[in-house]
């Protein structure tokens, strides 16, 4: 089933992706699972799950196995992984040969928590399973020297957490991660709106209302968004109008959070590396990295150069794959 038995993957906490050296990235699905509640079987991954968030009989439950950046339910995580590994399989096509797999861990993991990542990919079929830390994975996969003695910040913005590292010599020289990102800012949308207007929103509607007029801290010309939800009085639906410069508002405290962490990180750089970030800047990455604006007004906050990884919504994947290259170099050196 396998050609090449060797796959990196990122569980992050709104999607799951499978890079392969050869193919590159051959699976982006979101991290949402579709479950009978009678029976407990899988129906559905990924999109055709997301598909059916917040629209399911009783009979269905979607949930998402992920919260934070970490596994909330390890049995449908080990489904979803299994599945996730099966359609990745088919894609590769090939004779069976069990994968070696190198996966993404949060920087501020416990060891229970790394644990469970490991017995999850192990259960799901896994050959040999490595750890990495989301920050190495995420600069390796945004092209950055990670190897060489420079700094090099990378801020990850992603679902459930926001990960910043500074690397030097191929290690995590400081790292925060903070658990407000992507999913906290659609949560405030939801919010405002049911405060504001009483009327109720979808997490996805939430998503695009933060895709179409988010915006970070930057001055910028108003635009607004009809939105439907069910208003909470009557029950009925009904259609509010929001602005640009509400949700900007709504997102000012998870968007100061992720500055706090990212400062937080620099102040315990060592100096010499300091030099570096002002020469080098630092790199964002991740889904939360494409809000309209974040470069710009990171860039003013913390005075250096704010750059976009190449492929923002990739680079962890990318960064997990190529690292299995060198793993598997390593250890025919050592042999």
């Amino acid at each position: 089933m396998f050609s090449s038995s060797d796959i990196g993957i990122d569980l992050g906490t709104a999607n799951i992706l499978v890079y392969t050296k050869s193919k590159g990235i051959i699976l982006n699905e979101p991290s949402v699972v579709a479950l009978d509640t009678k029976t407990g079987k899988v129906l559905a991954i990924g999109e055709d799950a997301k598909a059916m968030i917040g629209k399911t009989p009783a009979s269905i439950r979607v949930v998402r196995p992920l919260k934070d950046g970490v596994i909330a339910d390890f049995n449908v995580t080990t489904d979803l992984l299994r599945m996730v590994m099966q359609k990745a399989a088919k894609q590769l096509g090939g004779a069976y040969r069990k994968p070696n797999v190198m996966i993404c861990t949060p920087s501020g993991a416990t060891s229970v928590e790394r644990r469970a990542i490991l017995d999850a990919v192990k259960q799901s079929g896994a050959k040999s399973v490595h750890l990495i830390e989301e920050p190495v994975a995420a600069a390796i996969g945004a092209d950055l020297p990670v190897s060489e003695p420079i700094a090099s910040v990378i801020v990850d913005i992603g679902g459930g957490t926001t990960e910043v590292g500074i690397i030097s010599f191929g290690g995590v020289v400081s790292s925060n991660t903070v658990k407000v990102a992507g999913d906290r800012m659609d949560d405030d949308i939801v919010q405002y709106v049911r405060k504001h207007f009483n009327v109720l929103i979808g997490e996805i509607t939430a998503e695009k209302i933060k895709k179409e007029i988010g915006y970070a801290l930057i001055p910028h010309k108003a635009e607004s968004m009809e939105v439907r939800g069910r208003d909470i009085m009557t029950g009925l639906p009904k259609t509010v109008t929001l602005t640009s410069t509400e949700i900007q508002e709504t997102l000012k405290e998870p968007l100061l959070a992720i500055l706090e962490c990212i400062r937080a990180t620099l102040e315990n750089c060592p100096a010499e590396l300091s030099g570096d970030i002002v020469d080098q800047g630092v790199v964002i990455t991740g889904g939360g990295a494409l809000l309209k604006g974040m470069q710009q007004w990171l860039s003013q906050e913390i005075s250096v150069p704010v750059h976009m990884a190449p492929e923002p919504l990739e680079s962890v994947a990318i960064g997990t794959g190529r690292s299995l290259v060198m793993m598997s170099k390593l250890d025919k050196i050592s042999k």
